[in-house]
């Protein structure tokens, strides 16, 4: 039996990577998805493919630190399909010039600081707020953040970053106790590195080697790698499971 047999679950940044790679598998299993992101070629794009390939999906344009954007992509959904059952926040902004110049926080630019922590941190804490009362309509629901294991590791770089990611632990406990008698459930996936279409692109040998040295494991994620653990925690065969960061990681961070 398909594991989300007529659910509705947006997929708040599921153009591309770990966001499409969960869509597709939510769809393969029932889902009926609705997909944003800021990138509207590519979110377009997976949206038809999981058409294409028998499932239900459209596509809402948004931009994850704007609120009344995020408001629009929840209204899409109930437009679409009627209800929300189920959220997966995804969004984050990996461009280069972002994450490369998280340095330290005496040498990051102040603006950057501020766009990362809008992006990764506040922008999830939109996704959950509008997402919530159509939940609690629907009689409950599920929701998962994509956190990283940034949030648990010693790091010279990426505080910006890092301290989005460990923020949304905090938020996912926040909301598990809030509203965990009402039927939600709340949890956080935390992927380490993950091989994404942007970084086959340009990866090289040394950096590889990098990235792989401190996993237990001899690779690095595949963004299908964590779809099949946000679709468990989306699924209802993790029912008593809330209030968690788990670490899907290759053995990088082992608590």
């Amino acid at each position: 039996m398909s594991r989300l047999a007529e659910k509705v679950v947006v997929v708040a940044g599921g153009a591309t990577g770990i966001g499409a790679a969960t869509a597709r598998l939510i769809a393969d299993e029932g889902a009926q998805v609705l997909l944003g992101d800021i990138n509207e070629e590519k979110g377009l794009e997976t949206a038809q493919a999981i058409v294409k390939a028998g499932g239900r999906a459209a596509f809402q344009a948004f931009d994850i630190a704007d609120e009344a954007s995020v408001t629009g992509l929840m209204d899409s959904a109930i437009e679409h399909f009627g209800r929300i059952d189920a959220l997966f926040s995804n969004a984050a902004d990996l461009r280069p010039e972002i994450i490369l110049n998280d340095s330290d926080i005496v040498a990051i630019d102040v603006g950057l600081w501020h766009h990362t922590l809008a992006v990764d941190l506040t922008g999830f804490f939109y996704t959950s707020r509008h997402a919530i009362p159509h939940l609690l309509r629907a009689g409950g629901g599920s929701i998962v953040v994509t956190s990283s294991a940034a949030a648990f590791v010693a790091d010279g770089e990426r505080p910006a970053y890092a301290t989005a990611k460990a923020g949304l632990g905090a938020m996912v406990r926040h909301i598990a106790t809030r509203w965990g008698k009402d039927g939600i459930r709340c949890n956080a996936v935390a992927p380490g590195p993950v091989a994404s279409e942007v970084f086959k692109a340009g990866a090289d040998p040394v950096t590889l080697a990098k990235l792989t040295r401190p996993l237990l494991l001899d690779r690095l994620g595949e963004p299908e790698d964590i779809a099949t653990s946000v679709l468990f925690l989306l699924s209802d065969e993790a029912s008593w499971l809330t209030g968690q960061v788990i670490g899907v990681n290759g053995g990088m961070v082992v608590r």
